[in-house]
Protein backbone atom coordinates (compact mmCIF):
# COMPACT_ATOMS: atom_id res chain seq x y z
CA UNK A 1 0.00 0.00 0.00
CA UNK A 2 0.99 3.65 -0.63
CA UNK A 3 -1.05 5.67 1.84
CA UNK A 4 -0.47 9.29 2.45
CA UNK A 5 -0.31 10.14 6.13
CA UNK A 6 -4.07 11.41 7.20
CA UNK A 7 -2.66 14.98 7.86
CA UNK A 8 -1.55 14.91 4.39
CA UNK A 9 -4.85 14.12 3.05
CA UNK A 10 -7.14 16.79 0.83
CA UNK A 11 -9.11 18.60 2.58
CA UNK A 12 -11.81 21.47 1.76
CA UNK A 13 -10.28 24.93 2.83
CA UNK A 14 -12.47 27.17 5.53
CA UNK A 15 -12.47 29.80 1.93
CA UNK A 16 -14.05 27.45 0.30
CA UNK A 17 -16.49 26.96 2.64
CA UNK A 18 -17.03 30.40 3.19
CA UNK A 19 -17.20 30.71 -0.63
CA UNK A 20 -20.02 28.44 -0.20
CA UNK A 21 -22.61 30.17 2.14
CA UNK A 22 -21.93 33.37 -0.05
CA UNK A 23 -22.96 31.62 -3.01
CA UNK A 24 -25.70 30.02 -1.58
CA UNK A 25 -27.03 33.45 -0.26
CA UNK A 26 -26.81 34.57 -3.57
CA UNK A 27 -28.78 31.54 -5.30
CA UNK A 28 -31.39 32.19 -2.11
CA UNK A 29 -32.00 35.98 -3.17
CA UNK A 30 -32.27 35.28 -7.16
CA UNK A 31 -34.79 32.78 -6.19
CA UNK A 32 -36.83 34.85 -4.67
CA UNK A 33 -36.89 33.35 -0.81
CA UNK A 34 -36.40 35.24 2.14
CA UNK A 35 -34.61 32.45 3.70
CA UNK A 36 -33.24 29.07 3.12
CA UNK A 37 -33.06 26.23 5.47
CA UNK A 38 -31.08 23.08 4.19
CA UNK A 39 -31.68 19.60 5.91
CA UNK A 40 -29.67 16.38 6.30
CA UNK A 41 -29.18 13.50 8.31
CA UNK A 42 -26.68 11.26 9.50
CA UNK A 43 -27.10 9.28 6.07
CA UNK A 44 -28.02 11.63 3.72
CA UNK A 45 -25.44 14.15 5.15
CA UNK A 46 -24.28 16.46 1.60
CA UNK A 47 -26.07 19.34 2.10
CA UNK A 48 -25.23 20.24 5.60
CA UNK A 49 -21.77 19.15 5.16
CA UNK A 50 -21.35 21.11 2.10
CA UNK A 51 -22.12 24.46 3.89
CA UNK A 52 -20.87 23.50 7.39
CA UNK A 53 -18.52 20.66 7.36
CA UNK A 54 -20.85 19.30 10.27
CA UNK A 55 -22.13 15.42 9.79
CA UNK A 56 -24.83 14.54 12.06
CA UNK A 57 -24.96 11.11 13.81
CA UNK A 58 -28.00 9.66 15.69
CA UNK A 59 -29.55 13.54 15.44
CA UNK A 60 -30.40 15.21 12.18
CA UNK A 61 -28.93 19.14 11.38
CA UNK A 62 -30.00 21.85 9.68
CA UNK A 63 -28.28 25.11 8.13
CA UNK A 64 -30.46 28.52 8.30
CA UNK A 65 -28.86 31.06 4.84
CA UNK A 66 -30.52 34.49 4.41
CA UNK A 67 -29.75 36.14 1.63
CA UNK A 68 -27.62 38.43 3.10
CA UNK A 69 -24.94 35.91 3.91
CA UNK A 70 -26.14 35.47 7.54
CA UNK A 71 -26.34 31.97 8.32
CA UNK A 72 -26.96 29.48 11.34
CA UNK A 73 -26.17 25.57 12.26
CA UNK A 74 -29.07 23.64 13.59
CA UNK A 75 -28.37 20.76 15.59
CA UNK A 76 -30.13 18.22 18.32
CA UNK A 77 -30.15 18.88 21.88
CA UNK A 78 -27.01 16.73 22.57
CA UNK A 79 -24.73 17.74 19.74
CA UNK A 80 -23.36 21.27 20.36
CA UNK A 81 -19.62 20.21 22.08
CA UNK A 82 -19.50 17.86 18.98
CA UNK A 83 -21.07 20.03 16.26
CA UNK A 84 -18.91 23.41 17.02
CA UNK A 85 -15.46 21.02 16.76
CA UNK A 86 -16.09 20.35 13.35
CA UNK A 87 -18.94 23.45 12.04
CA UNK A 88 -17.40 26.01 9.97
CA UNK A 89 -20.56 27.84 10.89
CA UNK A 90 -19.93 29.83 13.86
CA UNK A 91 -23.35 30.65 15.08
CA UNK A 92 -24.76 27.26 16.29
CA UNK A 93 -28.51 26.24 17.64
CA UNK A 94 -30.08 23.67 19.56
CA UNK A 95 -33.64 22.72 18.06
CA UNK A 96 -35.91 19.71 20.06
CA UNK A 97 -36.83 19.34 16.09
CA UNK A 98 -33.44 17.67 15.62
CA UNK A 99 -33.60 15.46 18.20
CA UNK A 100 -32.47 11.80 17.84
CA UNK A 101 -35.68 9.98 16.58
CA UNK A 102 -36.50 7.93 20.48
CA UNK A 103 -37.76 11.40 20.99
CA UNK A 104 -36.57 12.26 24.45
CA UNK A 105 -38.03 15.75 26.08
CA UNK A 106 -35.09 17.38 27.42
CA UNK A 107 -36.78 19.08 30.16
CA UNK A 108 -33.29 20.37 31.14
CA UNK A 109 -32.18 21.86 28.00
CA UNK A 110 -32.61 25.42 26.43
CA UNK A 111 -33.56 25.45 22.67
CA UNK A 112 -34.25 27.79 20.55
CA UNK A 113 -37.22 28.04 18.58
CA UNK A 114 -37.74 28.76 14.57
CA UNK A 115 -40.25 32.12 14.98
CA UNK A 116 -37.42 33.78 17.16
CA UNK A 117 -34.52 32.53 14.87
CA UNK A 118 -35.61 33.34 11.49
CA UNK A 119 -37.13 37.08 12.89
CA UNK A 120 -33.83 37.38 14.50
CA UNK A 121 -32.11 36.81 10.96
CA UNK A 122 -34.19 38.68 8.45
CA UNK A 123 -36.21 40.96 10.68
CA UNK A 124 -39.88 40.24 9.40
CA UNK A 125 -42.07 37.73 9.00
CA UNK A 126 -41.13 35.52 5.75
CA UNK A 127 -43.20 35.06 2.94
CA UNK A 128 -41.39 32.68 1.18
CA UNK A 129 -39.01 29.77 3.23
CA UNK A 130 -37.15 27.40 0.68
CA UNK A 131 -36.84 23.67 1.69
CA UNK A 132 -33.22 22.39 0.40
CA UNK A 133 -33.41 18.29 0.70
CA UNK A 134 -36.91 17.93 0.19
CA UNK A 135 -36.92 13.83 -0.31
CA UNK A 136 -35.49 13.54 3.11
CA UNK A 137 -37.37 16.43 5.01
CA UNK A 138 -38.95 15.35 8.55
CA UNK A 139 -42.74 16.18 9.59
CA UNK A 140 -41.21 17.73 12.76
CA UNK A 141 -39.26 20.07 11.32
CA UNK A 142 -42.16 21.09 8.34
CA UNK A 143 -44.54 21.19 10.96
CA UNK A 144 -42.67 23.52 13.19
CA UNK A 145 -42.24 25.55 10.50
CA UNK A 146 -45.45 25.43 9.37
CA UNK A 147 -46.66 26.16 12.72
CA UNK A 148 -44.40 29.30 13.55
CA UNK A 149 -45.56 31.18 9.98
CA UNK A 150 -48.78 29.87 8.94
CA UNK A 151 -49.05 32.91 6.33
CA UNK A 152 -45.49 31.59 4.57
CA UNK A 153 -45.19 29.63 1.76
CA UNK A 154 -42.91 26.68 2.02
CA UNK A 155 -40.48 25.95 -1.37
CA UNK A 156 -39.02 23.40 -2.57
CA UNK A 157 -35.76 24.49 -3.26
CA UNK A 158 -32.94 21.86 -4.03
CA UNK A 159 -31.78 23.70 -6.97
CA UNK A 160 -30.03 26.32 -5.05
CA UNK A 161 -27.97 23.48 -3.03
CA UNK A 162 -28.00 20.94 -6.57
CA UNK A 163 -26.65 23.80 -9.10
CA UNK A 164 -23.56 24.03 -7.02
CA UNK A 165 -22.95 20.66 -6.00
CA UNK A 166 -22.82 19.33 -9.79
CA UNK A 167 -19.73 21.07 -10.67
CA UNK A 168 -16.25 20.04 -8.96
CA UNK A 169 -13.75 22.49 -7.75
CA UNK A 170 -10.37 21.67 -7.36
CA UNK A 171 -10.36 20.73 -3.91
CA UNK A 172 -13.41 18.55 -4.69
CA UNK A 173 -11.76 16.77 -6.94
CA UNK A 174 -8.41 16.15 -5.16
CA UNK A 175 -10.72 14.47 -2.02
CA UNK A 176 -12.42 12.35 -4.70
CA UNK A 177 -9.66 10.96 -6.24
CA UNK A 178 -7.59 10.26 -2.65
CA UNK A 179 -10.88 8.44 -2.10
CA UNK A 180 -10.96 6.14 -5.51
CA UNK A 181 -7.20 5.41 -4.35
CA UNK A 182 -7.98 4.32 -1.25
CA UNK A 183 -11.74 2.47 -2.84
CA UNK A 184 -8.91 0.58 -5.27
CA UNK A 185 -6.67 -0.18 -2.98
CA UNK A 186 -9.40 -2.09 -0.79
CA UNK A 187 -10.52 -3.95 -4.08
CA UNK A 188 -6.78 -5.13 -4.59
CA UNK A 189 -6.21 -6.55 -1.26
CA UNK A 190 -9.07 -8.20 -1.72
CA UNK A 191 -9.08 -9.83 -4.79
CA UNK A 192 -5.41 -10.99 -3.47
CA UNK A 193 -6.78 -12.18 -0.02
CA UNK A 194 -10.61 -13.81 -1.15
CA UNK A 195 -11.41 -17.29 -0.98
CA UNK A 196 -14.13 -20.10 -0.96
CA UNK A 197 -14.81 -20.47 2.75
CA UNK A 198 -15.00 -16.78 3.36
CA UNK A 199 -18.45 -15.20 4.37
CA UNK A 200 -19.01 -12.05 2.51
CA UNK A 201 -18.90 -9.99 5.68
CA UNK A 202 -15.37 -11.43 6.24
CA UNK A 203 -14.55 -9.82 3.10
CA UNK A 204 -16.21 -6.38 3.40
CA UNK A 205 -14.09 -6.85 7.00
CA UNK A 206 -10.88 -6.77 4.73
CA UNK A 207 -11.93 -3.86 2.99
CA UNK A 208 -12.70 -1.99 5.98
CA UNK A 209 -9.12 -2.50 7.08
CA UNK A 210 -7.83 -0.83 4.28
CA UNK A 211 -9.74 2.13 3.79
CA UNK A 212 -9.24 3.60 7.47
CA UNK A 213 -5.41 2.24 7.05
CA UNK A 214 -5.19 4.24 4.02
CA UNK A 215 -6.42 7.47 5.47
CA UNK A 216 -10.29 7.20 4.52
CA UNK A 217 -12.78 8.83 7.22
CA UNK A 218 -15.43 6.45 6.80
CA UNK A 219 -17.01 4.34 4.06
CA UNK A 220 -18.69 5.53 1.11
CA UNK A 221 -21.32 3.22 0.79
CA UNK A 222 -21.68 -0.59 2.82
CA UNK A 223 -18.91 -2.42 1.18
CA UNK A 224 -21.03 -4.71 -1.17
CA UNK A 225 -19.69 -8.29 -1.47
CA UNK A 226 -22.38 -9.75 -3.19
CA UNK A 227 -21.85 -13.39 -4.26
CA UNK A 228 -23.57 -16.43 -6.09
CA UNK A 229 -27.39 -15.50 -6.61
CA UNK A 230 -26.64 -12.55 -4.39
CA UNK A 231 -24.66 -10.68 -7.24
CA UNK A 232 -27.97 -10.38 -8.97
CA UNK A 233 -29.37 -7.73 -6.80
CA UNK A 234 -28.89 -3.81 -7.93
CA UNK A 235 -28.88 -2.74 -4.07
CA UNK A 236 -27.69 -5.33 -1.05
CA UNK A 237 -25.42 -5.66 2.20
CA UNK A 238 -23.17 -8.43 2.59
CA UNK A 239 -24.11 -11.06 5.22
CA UNK A 240 -23.02 -14.81 6.58
CA UNK A 241 -23.01 -16.56 2.91
CA UNK A 242 -20.37 -18.72 2.47
CA UNK A 243 -18.54 -17.54 -0.87
CA UNK A 244 -17.54 -21.14 -3.15
CA UNK A 245 -16.28 -22.08 -6.42
CA UNK A 246 -17.96 -20.84 -9.79
CA UNK A 247 -19.94 -18.08 -7.49
CA UNK A 248 -19.78 -14.34 -9.09
CA UNK A 249 -18.75 -12.11 -6.69
CA UNK A 250 -19.94 -8.23 -7.41
CA UNK A 251 -17.43 -6.05 -5.39
CA UNK A 252 -18.40 -2.58 -4.78
CA UNK A 253 -15.86 -1.30 -2.25
CA UNK A 254 -15.36 2.25 -1.29
CA UNK A 255 -14.30 5.30 1.05
CA UNK A 256 -14.89 8.50 2.19
CA UNK A 257 -12.17 11.49 2.09
CA UNK A 258 -13.46 14.89 3.85
CA UNK A 259 -17.22 13.90 2.45
CA UNK A 260 -16.45 12.85 -0.66
CA UNK A 261 -17.26 9.30 -2.03
CA UNK A 262 -15.83 6.68 -4.07
CA UNK A 263 -16.84 3.12 -5.07
CA UNK A 264 -14.89 0.75 -7.31
CA UNK A 265 -17.08 -1.99 -9.01
CA UNK A 266 -15.12 -5.20 -9.90
CA UNK A 267 -16.99 -8.60 -10.70
CA UNK A 268 -14.79 -11.55 -9.70
CA UNK A 269 -15.42 -15.31 -10.68
CA UNK A 270 -14.44 -17.89 -8.40
CA UNK A 271 -12.20 -20.04 -10.64
CA UNK A 272 -13.97 -20.46 -14.30
CA UNK A 273 -17.11 -18.92 -14.62
CA UNK A 274 -19.93 -20.56 -16.49
CA UNK A 275 -20.72 -19.49 -19.93
CA UNK A 276 -23.45 -17.70 -19.36
CA UNK A 277 -21.29 -15.57 -16.99
CA UNK A 278 -18.84 -15.35 -19.21
CA UNK A 279 -20.64 -13.82 -22.29
CA UNK A 280 -22.29 -11.48 -19.60
CA UNK A 281 -19.05 -10.41 -17.83
CA UNK A 282 -17.28 -9.65 -21.05
CA UNK A 283 -20.50 -7.91 -22.51
CA UNK A 284 -20.66 -5.58 -19.22
CA UNK A 285 -16.88 -4.16 -19.67
CA UNK A 286 -17.82 -3.73 -23.54
CA UNK A 287 -21.21 -1.48 -22.54
CA UNK A 288 -18.46 0.04 -19.71
CA UNK A 289 -16.16 1.06 -22.11
CA UNK A 290 -18.71 1.89 -24.76
CA UNK A 291 -20.29 4.32 -22.03
CA UNK A 292 -16.92 6.25 -21.24
CA UNK A 293 -16.80 7.37 -24.93
CA UNK A 294 -20.65 9.11 -24.60
CA UNK A 295 -18.83 11.07 -21.99
CA UNK A 296 -17.70 14.78 -23.49
CA UNK A 297 -18.56 17.89 -22.78
CA UNK A 298 -21.55 19.49 -23.99
CA UNK A 299 -23.22 16.62 -24.83
CA UNK A 300 -26.58 16.42 -23.73
CA UNK A 301 -27.50 13.89 -21.08
CA UNK A 302 -30.25 12.36 -22.56
CA UNK A 303 -28.14 11.61 -25.76
CA UNK A 304 -25.76 9.71 -23.65
CA UNK A 305 -28.61 7.71 -22.14
CA UNK A 306 -30.35 7.23 -25.52
CA UNK A 307 -27.54 5.86 -27.41
CA UNK A 308 -26.06 3.68 -23.87
CA UNK A 309 -29.43 1.84 -24.20
CA UNK A 310 -29.47 1.65 -28.34
CA UNK A 311 -26.41 -0.29 -27.59
CA UNK A 312 -27.38 -2.80 -25.43
CA UNK A 313 -30.69 -3.53 -26.53
CA UNK A 314 -28.53 -4.27 -30.59
CA UNK A 315 -26.12 -6.52 -28.97
CA UNK A 316 -28.91 -8.03 -27.72
CA UNK A 317 -28.88 -7.88 -23.69
CA UNK A 318 -31.45 -5.37 -23.17
CA UNK A 319 -33.37 -7.99 -20.47
CA UNK A 320 -30.71 -7.97 -18.28
CA UNK A 321 -30.24 -4.36 -18.20
CA UNK A 322 -32.14 -2.67 -15.21
CA UNK A 323 -30.76 0.87 -15.09
CA UNK A 324 -27.81 3.06 -16.41
CA UNK A 325 -25.20 4.40 -17.49
CA UNK A 326 -24.43 6.82 -15.06
CA UNK A 327 -25.28 9.13 -12.03
CA UNK A 328 -23.78 11.52 -9.94
CA UNK A 329 -20.80 10.80 -7.46
CA UNK A 330 -19.90 13.44 -4.95
CA UNK A 331 -20.62 13.93 -1.29
CA UNK A 332 -22.82 10.84 -1.46
CA UNK A 333 -22.45 7.70 -3.68
CA UNK A 334 -25.45 8.13 -5.68
CA UNK A 335 -26.34 12.01 -6.33
CA UNK A 336 -27.78 14.24 -8.92
CA UNK A 337 -27.59 14.52 -11.46
CA UNK A 338 -28.43 11.17 -13.37
CA UNK A 339 -27.80 10.48 -16.87
CA UNK A 340 -31.08 9.20 -18.06
CA UNK A 341 -33.14 9.54 -20.98
CA UNK A 342 -34.97 12.52 -19.10
CA UNK A 343 -32.45 14.08 -18.43
CA UNK A 344 -32.30 17.89 -20.11
CA UNK A 345 -29.05 19.00 -19.44
CA UNK A 346 -25.31 19.17 -21.26
CA UNK A 347 -22.23 17.89 -19.55
CA UNK A 348 -20.30 20.16 -18.35
CA UNK A 349 -16.08 20.09 -17.23
CA UNK A 350 -15.89 20.13 -13.66
CA UNK A 351 -19.04 17.57 -13.46
CA UNK A 352 -17.86 14.11 -11.77
CA UNK A 353 -19.91 10.98 -12.89
CA UNK A 354 -20.34 6.94 -11.62
CA UNK A 355 -20.03 5.29 -14.50
CA UNK A 356 -22.25 1.96 -13.05
CA UNK A 357 -22.64 -0.72 -15.90
CA UNK A 358 -24.97 -2.99 -13.54
CA UNK A 359 -26.40 -6.23 -15.78
CA UNK A 360 -28.48 -9.18 -13.71
CA UNK A 361 -30.23 -11.83 -15.20
CA UNK A 362 -33.80 -11.94 -14.16
CA UNK A 363 -36.13 -15.03 -13.24
CA UNK A 364 -36.84 -16.95 -16.26
CA UNK A 365 -34.09 -15.35 -18.66
CA UNK A 366 -32.02 -17.45 -20.57
CA UNK A 367 -28.83 -16.83 -19.10
CA UNK A 368 -30.81 -17.58 -15.28
CA UNK A 369 -31.46 -21.40 -16.70
CA UNK A 370 -28.15 -22.14 -18.30
CA UNK A 371 -26.10 -20.27 -15.39
CA UNK A 372 -28.32 -22.93 -12.89
CA UNK A 373 -29.47 -19.81 -10.63
CA UNK A 374 -29.24 -16.18 -10.47
CA UNK A 375 -26.59 -13.89 -10.75
CA UNK A 376 -25.17 -10.23 -11.97
CA UNK A 377 -22.51 -8.11 -12.43
CA UNK A 378 -21.38 -4.27 -11.76
CA UNK A 379 -18.35 -2.61 -13.11
CA UNK A 380 -18.39 0.64 -11.96
CA UNK A 381 -15.96 3.89 -11.98
CA UNK A 382 -15.50 7.67 -11.63
CA UNK A 383 -15.26 9.75 -14.41
CA UNK A 384 -14.27 13.39 -14.25
CA UNK A 385 -15.31 15.83 -17.10
CA UNK A 386 -12.92 17.45 -18.36
CA UNK A 387 -12.75 20.35 -21.09
CA UNK A 388 -11.37 17.88 -23.45
CA UNK A 389 -12.55 14.85 -23.01
CA UNK A 390 -12.65 13.07 -19.42
CA UNK A 391 -10.76 11.60 -17.09
CA UNK A 392 -11.03 8.13 -14.91
CA UNK A 393 -10.71 8.35 -10.87
CA UNK A 394 -9.64 4.67 -11.20
CA UNK A 395 -7.61 2.74 -13.09
CA UNK A 396 -9.68 1.11 -16.20
CA UNK A 397 -11.36 -1.68 -15.73
CA UNK A 398 -9.72 -3.71 -18.83
CA UNK A 399 -10.42 -7.81 -18.27
CA UNK A 400 -12.46 -10.21 -16.79
CA UNK A 401 -11.24 -10.94 -12.78
CA UNK A 402 -10.90 -14.27 -12.07
CA UNK A 403 -9.79 -15.60 -8.46
CA UNK A 404 -8.11 -18.62 -7.36
CA UNK A 405 -10.37 -21.19 -6.11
Amino acid sequence: MNATTHSDSPRISDAEFQARLERTAKLTAEAGLDILLVHSNEADFANVRYLSDYWPLFESAGVLVAPDGNAKLLIGPESETFARSRTKIADVRKLVEYRESAEPDYPTIKVDHFRELILEMIGREPKRIGLAGWAIFPLPVFNSLREAFPQAELVKADGVMFQQRAIKSPGEIACLKEAFRIARAATDEVLRRMRPGMTELEIAGISQGVIYAEGAEFEGLPQYVLSGPCSSHAIGRAGYRKIQKGDIVQLNLSARVHGYSASVGVPASLGKPTDAARKLLEFGLKAHAFTRTLLQPGTPAREVAIRYDEFVKKEGFGEYQLYGPCHGIGMIEVERPWIETTSSYNLEPGMTFQIDTYFYSPAGSAFEKENGAAFGLRWENGCLITGGGNELLAPENSALVTVEA
